[in-house]
């Protein structure tokens, strides 16, 4: 992280979050410009329909879509820690655009192949902005408590996207039609990043000295391998969550429950970041990460005994209230354990762990949602995270030496004074203490 795009000293914790110059620009326009990704796949959908194409087709070209962006992440991540945000964002955020834009006046039915290499090019250049974002939280907020409450109130407001974002396209296409819809997501994502991009953090930030990690960057590290792989879980989870919501919706004869139980889990996830970032809590980050994944998966396990449909609205915002000190706890393990040079793509790793694990619920959740044991497909998610995070705590472990130094970053030990030089008389035989050796 560039120093130079530090904030001035002086800002007191009293001041509210929002108030400190750059955060509410940034949040919003992040959010703004990550509509795209709750707002595509809905449109995609809808826009197949009606050019007469059947849900399948639909459903295959939206699986494109995040499985593209889920693989993209990483590469435009270590793009950005190699050229800065500006350059490699830009080209993103434009290829998107005119890969949505063109979407529009695509007909899929007739020519699936087009239809089909526009959403994977669009998937693919999906702008990094979350990770992006998390990465210049330092330079906005220099002290480590601003930057953690920052952190997880950009978390939980992620959920946002997804609550805001379909309602949104299904208002415009029953209005204007799906091609409309298309166009203003693209144009959405075009202006969102637009915000973040010219503000003056993301312009001044650069990437922080000389890579290293070789070329698995951030993978090379075990127990960063080893978090990503968890928090596919948390994806499984959430992504098992959406088709169980709209099999819910289909049983009870109740449309609105696939969309309100996702909300609930978004509404949850916001007041949890709230809370979450009010105040340090006790313990080191290792123990916090394994608490939270805990709490995540209990708060799970009340529906996987299948209530009803008011008792399943209220629920579904507990594992909300955990979800952000999870993944928030999460970012703050990569920060401090991804090798120097490394950290918007180890972000963007983190996120596509994500995103993927979050495809194999839908897929798993779709297969088996005639079974009565979906429900229990969200905990089954949670649980393997909790079982990964612990088998992994050593791997894990945070010192405090390395937060406060930045990912194994070794500062080397004073030079040792020398001797005094002795007379050449008998001299006892030289100390066979061991060395002293660096930090």
């Amino acid at each position: 992280m560039n120093s130079r795009t530090s904030c001035p000293p002086g800002r007191t914790a009293s001041r509210p979050l929002l108030a400190e110059r750059h955060v509410a620009r940034l949040l919003l326009g992040t959010l703004v410009g990550r509509l795209p990704n709750g707002m595509a796949p809905v449109a995609i959908l809808l826009l197949v329909a009606e050019q007469g194409g059947s849900l399948a087709t639909g459903g295959l070209l939206c699986a494109l879509y995040g499985l593209a962006s889920a693989i993209g992440q990483p590469a435009l991540g270590r793009m950005v820690d190699r050229r800065g945000q500006t350059r490699g964002t830009t080209a993103a955020v434009l290829v998107t655009t005119v890969c949505l834009l063109l979407l529009s006046y695509t007909d899929a039915v007739a020519t699936p192949g087009l239809a089909a290499g526009l959403v994977v090019l669009a998937g693919l250049s999906t702008p990094p902005l979350e990770a992006n974002l998390r990465a210049v939280w330092g330079a906005v907020l220099p002290d480590s408590a601003r930057r953690r409450a920052a952190l997880a109130l950009d978390t939980g407001a992620q959920g946002l996207i997804y609550v805001a974002g379909p309602p949104l396209v299904a208002t415009l296409s029953a209005f204007q039609g799906p091609g409309v819809a298309m166009t203003v997501t693209a144009v959405l994502g075009l202006l969102g990043a637009s915000v973040v991009l010219s503000a003056a953090p993301s312009r001044r930030w650069h990437p922080e000295g000389a890579r290293t990690g070789g070329f698995l960057g951030p993978l090379q590290h075990g127990g960063l391998r080893l978090l990503f792989l968890a928090v596919s879980g948390v994806g499984f989870a959430l992504g098992a969550m959406n088709v169980w919501a709209v099999s819910m919706a289909e049983r009870h004869g109740m449309a609105l429950l696939s969309g309100v139980i996702p909300a609930a889990l978004s509404v949850g996830s916001l007041v949890g970041g709230i809370l979450y970032g009010r105040r340090n809590w006790p313990g080191h980050l290792n123990g916090q990460l394994r608490t939270a994944a805990l709490l995540f998966t209990l708060a799970w396990a009340p529906l996987s005994a299948g209530p009803g449909p008011f008792a399943v609205t209220a629920l579904t915002a507990l594992p909300g209230l955990f979800l952000t000190a999870l993944v928030t706890s999460a970012f703050l393990t990569v920060d401090a354990l991804a090798p120097a040079g490394t950290r918007t793509e180890a972000y963007a790793w983190l996120i596509a762990a994500v995103g993927a694990g979050q495809a194999a619920g839908t897929a798993l959740a779709g297969a088996l949602s005639a079974q009565p044991y979906t429900a229990a497909l969200p905990t089954a998610g949670a649980f393997t995270c909790l079982l990964v995070l612990l088998g992994a705590r050593r791997r894990l472990a945070v010192s405090d030496t390395t937060r406060r130094r930045g990912r194994h970053r070794r500062t080397p030990a004073p030079a040792a004074p020398p001797e005094p030089r002795r007379a050449m008389t008998a001299m006892p035989p030289p100390s066979t203490a061991p060395r002293r050796s660096g930090p």
